[in-house]
């Protein structure tokens, strides 16, 4: 038999979120495991309404349960398959001890925050508030949300692209990194490390009042808080030009400096606005 390291896992995964279900099936093919089967649920509300039902991107040959019921439904079939790794990313159920029970050496959770900081279910709010980093964790499940003990973890400075896609992409590098560490730490018995509960912070969701940007503020602040919103569908408002507008993404814009007023409109495109900030001048894209 190969090591622990190296032999082919039977894997079933969690997600309700397409990012999260690709996290773990390129894990799953490039390492040689098999993927068993993917646990979602009929609603994709959680990641944005623009946000397509996560099984129209799935392979044809994936086996799929769909259901909200995790105790009576998803853990005897989940038992059925005998699985060696149950692996969540992007799932936002508490997973019950049902199913945590069953995998022959775990179950694990993928989240893009540096735990225990960000715990819940809008990690991007640390980068909202403020982090110029983008953190990474997977970590043993447990019984309430990003509590268990971390496996792996990874950091890195925001992307030049800083949008919601930059920093999708970057959580997709980092974690991806995460579980080819962390999966082998779990086979080989590894406890990991237990997360510091005096340094946990949590993530709530944003409110509405937080999704309107405030275009007076520094040009990398209002860039940042962007990014942060569109992580999962595009949902940062600005009010422009007598209206309030959804605000795809934001660009370093190519006008000199200018002497107007915070929040005055430079130029107007047909996808958007140039925007004088407390600092710089913006590109905004509607």
């Amino acid at each position: 038999m190969a090591g622990a390291d190296s032999q082919s896992l039977r894997i079933v995964s969690l997600n309700a979120f397409g990012p999260g279900f690709r996290l773990v099936h390129e894990f799953a093919v490039r390492n040689g495991h098999e993927h068993l089967m993917v646990v979602t649920l009929p609603e994709t509300s959680r990641y944005g309404a623009s946000v397509q039902p996560m099984v129209t991107g799935l392979p044809d040959d994936m086996n799929v349960l769909i259901t909200r019921k995790l105790r009576a439904v998803a853990a005897p079939v989940i038992d059925a398959l005998r699985p060696d790794v149950v692996i969540s990313a992007a799932f936002p159920r508490l997973i019950p001890a049902e199913i945590l029970e069953i995998p022959k050496y775990g179950a694990i959770n993928c989240h893009p925050s540096p735990l225990p900081a960000g715990r819940g279910p809008t990690p991007q709010r640390l980068i909202y508030e403020g982090d110029e980093r983008v953190g990474a964790t997977v970590h043993r499940t447990a019984s309430e949300f990003d509590t268990g003990a971390i496996l792996a973890q990874r950091i890195a400075p925001l992307p030049d692209d800083l949008n919601g896609t930059g920093l999708m992409q970057s959580w997709r590098t980092l974690l991806s990194a995460c579980l080819d560490e962390a999966v082998p730490r779990l086979i080989a018995g590894d406890p990991g490390e237990p997360q510091d509960p005096d340094k946990a912070t949590d993530a709530p969701f944003f409110t509405e009042a937080e999704r309107l940007l405030d275009l007076t503020e520094p040009a990398q602040v209002i860039r940042r808080k962007c990014a942060a919103l569109n992580v999962t569908s595009p949902s940062a408002q600005a009010h422009l030009a007598g209206a309030t507008h959804l605000i795809t993404r934001t660009d370093p814009a190519t006008s000199k400096n200018s002497t107007a007023q915070p929040g005055t409109i430079l130029e107007e495109h047909p996808d958007g606005w140039t925007v004088q900030t407390a600092d710089h001048p913006l590109r905004l894209t509607r």
